[in-house]
């Protein structure tokens, strides 16, 4: 069995802008092994942000191979993008981007409930979940309720309730003062060291060298 949870291929990827053609991608390959912690720093304008929606399945590559988690993902249409995606990625962002009406288990709840999981699973699932991010005393709070960190960790539990084969982590730190994006990287390590497969963009290197293996991404080519 391949170990290989994510394997691309001469990945390429451009954008019309009017007339012209801007090339964003150009040629990346990349291996990502099931369970591996990785990295992938890179300023801004380097083309990271494409890369991590292909990785996604936000977006599409114009040509290249990408397997993801043995499923070829070059093949498949919109709907079956939107499947793989909330089957088995995991997203957490910089802005947090929680309900603001919603307590922190309501919002960690939320995913199964769209999936049709009945309520009182899902939320007994969703309390687990904040209790292994270190949050269950703040279960039944809002996020104005909760600090930076916090609300970052109740994405995090949120981007877990689904069990997802890979969490992929967008500048989870760029909202965070020193303190919280200290807590919330030392989660994911604790998150890695329990199995699960991360990768982690950013363009903050000392954020960046808390992964196992680090890829350099710049003018649309990966540099390890």
């Amino acid at each position: 069995m391949d170990d290989n949870i994510i394997l691309m291929k001469d990945i390429y990827k451009s954008y019309k802008m009017g007339k012209q053609t801007l090339p964003v991608l150009n040629g990346i390959s990349i291996k990502i092994k099931r369970g591996e912690f990785v990295a992938i720093l890179g300023p801004s304008g380097s083309g990271k942000s494409t890369l991590m929606n292909i990785i996604g399945c936000i977006d599409v590559a114009d040509s290249g191979e990408y397997i993801l988690a043995g499923k070829n993902i070059n093949s498949r249409n919109e709907d079956e993008l939107a499947f793989i995606r909330n089957r088995e990625i995991g997203f957490v962002f910089q802005k947090f981007n929680l309900l603001p009406k919603f307590t922190a288990v309501q919002n960690v709840e939320l995913p199964l409930l769209l999936r049709g999981v009945k309520r009182t699973d899902a939320h007994e699932r969703a309390l687990k979940i904040l209790e292994g991010v270190g949050l269950s005393d703040r279960a039944n709070h809002k996020p104005i309720e909760l600090s930076g960190g916090q609300q970052q960790r109740v994405s995090i539990a949120r981007a877990l309730i689904g069990e997802p084969d890979i969490l992929l982590a967008d500048e989870p730190t760029g909202n965070l003062d020193s303190k919280s994006s200290k807590e919330i990287i030392d989660l994911f390590i604790k998150l890695n060291n329990e199995g699960h497969t991360i990768i982690l963009i950013t363009h903050d290197l000392n954020v960046a060298s808390k992964a196992k293996k680090v890829l350099h991404i710049m003018d649309g080519q990966i540099y390890s």
